[in-house]
């Protein structure tokens, strides 16, 4: 690997996978493109994961120490739910690894819900404020209503023990979506498209409350009925699964951008 003019230039992991990896490995880099180009990032913080195609117990994961915007198919790292890295491409002089937090938050997930195939974490500055606010995610908005049951995390601190992953899981439960109180959310997927619109959806959601709630002024509520039968109207027994209609059009996005995500 060597630093050419502000980017990254790591050798491809093509070679080195099946094909079925390579895709899940440009679907997930797409993701953290559109992460940062949506303004959902963290620097090189938090952390977008996918789990490995064909292969139990292995998930790709960022390097701990990229940017999400030049995140790469070949730069992501292969590990398994012990945090043992099973595949990753040359750093060179940066040796970079995987951050801890991110291992102890995305292995119990991939472990625990095995239908999953990507989880994404993120510290944006409207999901950490809904996360700082006791009534939590209002249903204040058509959007918001798709979280009308989203699940709650108490702060337990930085996340580094492995103890805290049962009640991580206990709270997510079969949901899609996550509040980790004074902290930020997090959003699953049975595909990477799915989990990307998931997040997407409860960032607007968040932004649109702090907005309302900014006028202070009295809100309208939504009867409960309604409010039930607009959530059901979300579920994946009532529609098509998220992300399918618009995946494609995302990587054409990024392609007309800059498709370097795919090397």
């Amino acid at each position: 690997m060597h630093e050419e003019s502000g980017y990254l230039k790591i050798e491809s992991m093509r070679g080195r996978c099946s094909a079925a990896e390579w895709q899940a490995r440009v679907d997930l880099a797409a993701c953290y493109r559109l992460v940062a180009i949506y303004g959902m990032s963290d620097m090189m913080a938090n952390h977008i994961s996918a789990r490995v195609p064909g292969e139990d117990g292995a998930f790709l994961i960022n390097a701990y120490g990229m940017m999400y915007e030049e995140i790469t198919a070949s730069s992501l790292i292969k590990i398994d739910h012990a945090g043992n890295i099973l595949a990753q491409p040359d750093f060179g002089a940066l040796a970079y690894g995987v951050n801890k937090a991110g291992y102890v938050i995305h292995s119990a997930v991939h472990e625990a819900r095995p239908e999953l195939a990507c989880v994404i974490h993120t510290h944006s500055w409207a999901s950490m404020a809904v996360s700082a606010l006791e009534c939590g995610l209002l249903p204040l908005t058509q959007t918001a209503m798709r979280f009308l049951k989203i699940g709650y995390h108490d702060y337990q601190g930085v996340v580094l023990d492995l103890e805290e992953q049962a009640s991580l899981i206990s709270d997510l439960g079969q949901g899609e979506a996550l509040i980790l109180r004074n902290h930020g959310v997090l959003t699953v997927g049975r595909s990477i498209g799915e989990a990307f619109n998931w997040m997407h959806r409860v960032e607007l959601a968040c932004h649109s409350q702090l907005a309302a709630m900014a006028c202070n002024t009295p809100l309208v509520k939504v009867p409960a009925q309604i409010l039930e039968e607009t959530w059901n109207n979300y579920q994946p027994g009532t529609r098509r699964p998220y992300g399918l209609m618009e995946w494609p059009a995302l990587l054409r996005k990024l392609d007309r951008a800059d498709p370097s995500y795919k090397t």
